[in-house]
């Protein structure tokens, strides 16, 4: 068994000392002066903010081999995956950060977050299938488990769940850093706040209080929050939307998600349930949405609804979408025409948000992504002809990722706690 999990509170005692840290976290590594640039800081707030974080070993400062010209600043081993393309697995590179820039003076360190000075561990929870990765702090991938769900009532989710977890406690144990937090991503409308699952479509949950829960049964600071705004915050912070102010990732496969950035912040809304594009009315007399509306986003172009309109339009079988999409990739053209009519519902869902918030990009992923070659020029013509003047100049960007990713995106919402946990008001 492995040994209880350390208690640890960040050294950030102030909100400029987080945003110090989540910037050198993001971007780095940085000399002083270019986190003082992003940060908005003076150079004594700086100086102020990165102090207690390089004694307690979150920050390190290179200033050795000066003269190497080598710009490290987006480098993979930071964890910045979205930049370099790395899927966030972690490397033993870590000692090959230097100082990026020759200077006529004394050399400018760079700073940098050393990675293995904690870990992490993340939990996605589908409607059959549990993932749960162990990361460090950069938010890197060390292991990863899967295990199938074999019934969805909340106590056979949380045993499996706590088993998988302590697995991943006890390998941590071999690596030498303590485990600081655990994240778990469910599907639906999640309170972040409270911790409570107030109702899963997927798992058929309503008002579980899953914080408390795998608390009980860990050990270990809990974050819950709706999957795809973990899945945002990991795209903020290591992803491709390092950077921007503005973003919206959506998410096409089970179901039509939609995670918000707005000026720097993840926006969850007043009631825990912004960016729900899957449920967005498209056509007010289309199929019926297990929502209670009809002709939603997500009752159009989601697996399931894509599955029965695929055996409806055909008359074949299809079991799931992987056979509803290979029908159309054999050239079945009532299956196509599926597939057309779900990118264009996404297409327009995702030109209401590019009117609504103005994202600099949107990000497209999900496991539907796997038909995106039978529904991309529809999307973007459908993008096109709804987004308004120069909102159709927003980036689309398509980033396919594992559920691994959305493991991790759990974790980096854990990580996200832990380092605000000492500077909220």
């Amino acid at each position: 068994m492995p040994s209880t999990p350390r208690t640890e509170a960040f050294p950030a005692h102030t909100p400029a000392a987080s945003q110090v840290f989540t910037t050198v976290l993001s971007h780095g590594p940085l000399t002083r002066s270019d986190i003082g640039g992003r940060a908005g800081l003076s150079a004594a707030a700086v100086t102020k903010a990165v102090r207690p974080l390089i004694e307690a070993g979150y920050l390190v400062e290179n200033t050795r081999n000066a003269q190497n010209p080598q710009n490290l600043e987006n480098s993979e081993n930071n964890g910045n995956s979205g930049n370099s393309g790395n899927s966030g697995t972690a490397d033993d590179s870590e000692d090959a950060y230097i100082e990026a820039r020759p200077s006529l003076g004394r050399p400018a360190g760079l700073v940098r977050v050393d990675g293995g000075r904690a870990l992490f561990v993340g939990v996605k929870i589908t409607g059959d299938e549990i993932i749960a990765v162990l990361t460090d702090l950069c938010c890197r991938i060390r292991s990863a488990r899967h295990l199938p769900l074999t019934a969805r009532d909340p106590g056979a989710v949380l045993t499996p769940t706590a088993e998988l977890v302590r697995e991943l406690l006890a390998e941590a144990e071999g690596v030498g850093a303590p485990v600081l937090g655990l994240g778990v991503a469910v599907s639906g409308d999640v309170d972040r706040a409270a911790g409570v699952v107030r109702y899963s479509p997927f798992l058929e949950w309503r008002d579980v209080r899953l914080a408390e829960l795998m608390e009980m049964t860990t050990g270990l600071p809990v974050t819950v929050d709706n999957d795809v705004r973990a899945l945002t915050v990991a795209e903020q912070w290591f992803g491709a939307g390092v950077g921007l102010s503005d973003f919206a990732l959506v998410t096409v496969g089970a179901g039509i998600g939609c995670g918000l950035v707005v000026h720097g912040q993840v926006v969850s809304g007043a009631h825990g349930v912004a960016g729900e594009i899957g449920h967005v009315v498209i056509d007010p007399a289309g199929p019926p949405c297990h929502c209670g509306n009809r002709g939603c986003v997500e009752a159009i172009a989601a697996d399931s609804a894509i599955v029965a309109a695929v055996r409806e339009a055909t008359g074949v079988a299809v079991a799931d979408a992987a056979e509803a999409l290979d029908l159309a990739h054999r050239g079945d053209q009532g299956a196509r025409d599926v597939y057309t009519r779900a990118g264009d519902a996404i297409g327009r869902a995702i030109g209401t948000v590019a009117n609504l918030l103005g994202p600099e990009r949107v990000i497209i992923s999900g496991e539907g992504l796997a038909a995106y070659d039978l529904f991309a020029e529809q999307i973007r013509d459908a993008f096109a002809a709804a987004a308004f003047g120069t909102a159709a100049h927003c980036d689309l960007k398509t980033r396919p990722l594992p559920f691994d990713e959305w493991a991790r995106g759990a974790a980096a919402t854990a990580i996200q706690s832990f380092i605000r946990s000492t500077t909220r008001p």
